[in-house]
């Protein structure tokens, strides 16, 4: 675990660190090296060049008004109703058990009992706190672009993450937070045609905490990959 506290040395290691850390420090980042960060991911490849990405960083008193704008809607139950669905209707093996193994990981970890539904719900709404860290983002593409722009999106803010490392900060990207788009909406100043992909948290990570402890399992080599001779 001290490894990923430092920071990363190279892609490889990047990669290695990189962990969705649910506790993070109060440390402050600099809003500058956010910035450049997000600049820098930017070299991601996208079809055409097209570059589908927009990025609003809350900090300070933006991060607090996101938050308890999204929080107030979950503590009230207001439907959680995203704009492009992320998950299947219905799950099923393998997906099926490899979500349920890291969800009864991380709650085994932090003492959540099977049917304790009040300790499970407290756990999902740190996510609309940022897991207490000091930055934010929310992403945002245009409702009008296809999967191939989706795609693209994804290696953006892997090579956010993977910056993020590089500058010895931590990451969690957050798709619960797409189904409160109306209460981000709210705070922030959206186009109608933006369409929320995720949001993420950024900061350094409190190691301290249980639930950094998790470590997430791989599928084998050759569960994924087929070799043609």
């Amino acid at each position: 675990m001290t490894l990923i506290k430092q920071k990363a040395t190279s892609v490889t290691d990047a990669v290695a660190t990189r962990r969705s850390l649910r506790a993070f420090l109060p440390d402050a980042v600099s809003t500058e090296l956010l910035q450049d960060i997000f600049s820098k991911a930017a070299r991601a490849p996208s079809g055409t060049n097209m570059q589908p990405w927009n990025v609003h960083l809350l900090t300070g008193e933006s991060l607090q008004k996101v938050s308890n704008a999204v929080c107030k809607d979950f503590d009230n139950d207001v439907p959680f109703d995203e704009e492009q669905p992320y998950y299947p209707d219905k799950f099923f093996d393998p997906y099926l058990a490899r979500r349920r193994k890291v969800g009864w990981d991380l709650y085994n970890l932090v003492g959540i009992e099977k049917g304790d539904k009040a300790g499970m719900k407290a756990q999902h709404r740190r996510n609309y706190e940022f897991f207490s860290a000091p930055a934010g983002a929310m992403f945002t593409i245009h409702r009008d672009l296809n999967i191939g722009s989706w795609l693209d999106y994804g290696m953006y803010l892997q090579n956010v993450m993977l910056l993020a490392r590089e500058a010895g900060l931590h990451t969690c990207p957050q798709a619960a937070f797409c189904g409160y788009h109306k209460a981000i909406r709210s705070v922030l100043s959206l186009k109608d045609e933006e369409v929320v992909v995720c949001g993420m948290s950024i900061g350094y990570g409190d190691f301290e905490a249980i639930e950094n402890t998790l470590e997430t399992e791989r599928a084998s080599l050759q569960e994924f990959v087929t070799v043609y001779d």
